[in-house]
């Protein structure tokens, strides 16, 4: 065992409709007036109605967080609260919304240039209190270190920082009941990226707390996404999922993703695949090609995710792994090739190039990828 860190956002509060009573959970923390983060749909399915009544100080409503967000939504976040003197920061949604939030409150906290926070343990803080509030079970945005934004040319880039981990994280799984049948399963296997690729990650915080929350992670997953998927009213399946990712993003948070994730930026980034969709295209893909280096741990995982394959000998269990995962894709209803989501062939070149400038993630990875074995993996999800 290495030397490592492990952070992850200090306060935690879960329970069946604890949204309703945001306002008394944050009351002392947040100050008197509110910056309140979220996006368009949610506010106007009344999502965030509940929560927002709940509210004694002054609030104003931020909506016009995008999947995929950008720098100048950043930026109209940022002067949204410094018009109103934010004293406090609350993000709500998925991880858009989460993201934004993060980087709101770091820079109305701290006054730092953007671009001087880009990357590994670059910002500098302090940051506004922040409270994240998770209305999707995949991200883990309300337990993870990490914002990633879009720039010009369709770049996705990261802050990194324990800086903007929440003081709060508030989880109410009733707010993931009305997710579609579509998002819930992409996002469900987010999650399950999240905590296969803290299990293998060469990262040099790669840690056992990560490893064991990654292992527990995989198996409320794995035992319910369907469930969750099937019935969305499912109560049950609803809070272990939600239970489920958090756990995953503890994970990667402090052991690092890596390819799956480099992949699926430009993925995102150029043709505006939701994130969890875009790391289920190249998943199995990546997987095999990281085979021959991390096999016996995919095999361990293994049982975790499928009990059946704890009846396969250890030697076929990590291929075996691979075709259930694509397996349970299928069965959740998400497109299996970047074709059946409209990325034309002639676009992977760009798409290989352009995951070649996620050097932050790709350190991470089991076995070196080049810009060639990026192509290849694309070609193989094509």
């Amino acid at each position: 065992m290495g030397n490592f860190a492990f952070h992850t956002t200090p306060g935690l509060t879960f329970g069946a409709g604890c949204a309703a009573e945001l306002g008394a959970l944050v009351e002392g923390l947040l100050g008197l007036r509110i910056l309140f983060v979220t996006d368009r749909g949610l506010t106007r399915l009344g999502l965030t109605e509940a929560a927002l009544a709940s509210f004694r100080a002054e609030v104003v409503v931020f909506d016009a967080v995008e999947a995929d967000p950008s720098l100048g939504t950043v930026e109209a976040a940022v002067a949204a609260g410094r018009a109103m003197g934010a004293t406090g920061v609350v993000g709500f949604g998925g991880g858009s919304s989460m993201d934004v939030a993060k980087l709101a409150a770091l820079l109305m906290g701290s006054g730092e240039d953007i671009e001087a926070a880009w990357g590994v343990g670059q910002a500098s803080g302090p940051r506004l209190p922040l409270v994240l509030v998770p209305t999707t079970a995949g991200t883990g945005s309300e337990v993870t270190p990490v914002s990633i934004i879009t720039v010009a040319g369709d770049e996705k880039r990261g802050v990194v920082s324990p800086l903007i981990l929440p003081d709060l994280a508030v989880l109410d799984p009733e707010l993931t009941c009305g997710l579609p049948a579509d998002v819930t399963a992409a996002t469900g296997v987010d999650a399950m990226v999240h905590a296969i690729e803290a299990f293998t990650s060469r990262s040099a915080n790669a840690n056992p707390l990560s490893r064991m929350l990654a292992v527990e992670a995989l198996r409320k997953l794995g035992a319910h996404i369907e469930r969750a998927v099937a019935d969305g009213s499912d109560a049950e399946a609803r809070s272990e999922m939600l239970m489920g990712s958090m756990l995953a993003g503890q994970a990667f948070a402090n052991s690092p993703v890596a390819a799956v994730h480099a992949l699926a930026y430009p993925i995102g980034g150029i043709f505006h695949i939701p994130h969890g969709l875009s790391n289920a295209l190249v998943l199995t893909e990546v997987m095999r090609f990281n085979v021959p280096i991390c096999g016996a741990e995919y095999a361990e995982l293994a049982p975790h995710i499928f009990p059946a394959l704890a009846e396969i000998g250890a030697q076929a269990r990590a291929a075996a792994l691979i075709d259930e995962l694509s397996a349970l894709s299928a069965r959740l209803g998400l497109p299996p090739r970047l074709r059946d989501v409209d990325i034309p062939e002639d676009a992977l070149p760009r798409m290989a190039a352009d995951a070649m400038k996620q050097t932050r993630l790709l350190v991470n990875n089991p076995r070196a990828v080049t810009e060639v074995d990026a192509l290849a993996i694309y070609s193989a999800a094509w």
